[in-house]
Parts: structure tokens; sequence; C-alpha cells
């Protein structure tokens, strides 16, 4: 069975897209009544609050009408921001040379949660340089990943 987040950004996509915005990514966070659904979306333009007004209210319709969520939930959107998570080793293409903070699945040299800059990316494997180390990491082993903004 696929992950509810898979489900959900297969039926959002095409409402997202519609408003000329690229879907970034959905996230499901699950805690009972208060469960948040976060959709993120992009633009070569960026993203203004009424930008998320507009996707909000299409997405909104859009859910209540096919309702793939059985418990009560906030939907949220937003730009993916300066910490911008990564749902895609594709979308890391752009930020090869920054840092990134990775939480993997399952720990690598006794660490689950490390900061890495990313060295390169290729379909689903990423090369990171982690204290001095090359780490190949797959795209599969990772739980969440987000940039780390550097204000040199």
């Amino acid at each position: 069975m696929a992950r509810i987040e898979d489900r959900l950004t297969d039926m959002i996509r095409p409402a997202v897209e519609a408003l000329d915005f690229e879907l970034w990514g959905v996230e499901f966070v699950r805690a009972g009544k208060h469960s948040t659904l976060r959709v993120y979306i992009d633009s070569p333009n960026g993203i203004s609050v009424d930008d998320c007004a507009d996707v909000s209210h299409q997405v909104s319709a859009l859910l209540d009408v096919e309702d793939p969520i059985s418990s009560e939930y906030y939907l949220e959107v937003s730009s993916p921001g300066m910490e911008r998570p990564f749902f895609q080793a594709q979308q890391m293409q752009d930020y090869v040379g920054e840092t990134v903070a990775f939480e993997l699945l399952a720990a690598r040299n006794n660490k689950r949660k490390f900061k890495a800059q990313l060295v390169a990316v290729d379909e689903q494997q990423l090369t990171l340089a982690v204290d001095g180390e090359t780490l190949q990491v797959s795209m599969s082993d990772v739980k969440k990943a987000q940039l780390v903004p550097s204000f040199d």
C-alpha cells in the first residue's frame, strides 16, 4: 500500500499545477485531533501569502470531495522556505555544495542525524561529505532531509 503522502501528492498535484505552482512536497503529521497536512508549493517567482491562500482554497475543496483522510486535520500551505525540506533526490540538484541536515531510517557510523555537505546527487544516490569523509546514501534510506541556510 502506498504511503498516505504519496496518495495525497498524486491527488493534489494537478490542482496545484493548475494554479501555475510546483508541488514541492506533502507531509502528513499524525497527532489525533491535531493532525496536520502540510502542502509545500514553490514557484520561480517565489510564494506570497495570497498564493498560499489560493492553493489552500483549491486543495481544501478537492479534499472535501475526495475525503482521503478519515480523521480530523489542519491544512497548512506554505513555501518550502529557507530550511526547505527535500522530498526527492532531484530537488537537491540545485543545492550541491550546500549543507543539508539528514535523518536516516537506520544509523550509519552510529548516527542517524547529521549535517553534511551535499557533494553530488545521482538519481536516487547522494554523496555527502561528513567530518572529512565521503558517505554514499540512498534516498530510500533518508527519513528526512532539509537545507541548512547559510548567511555568509
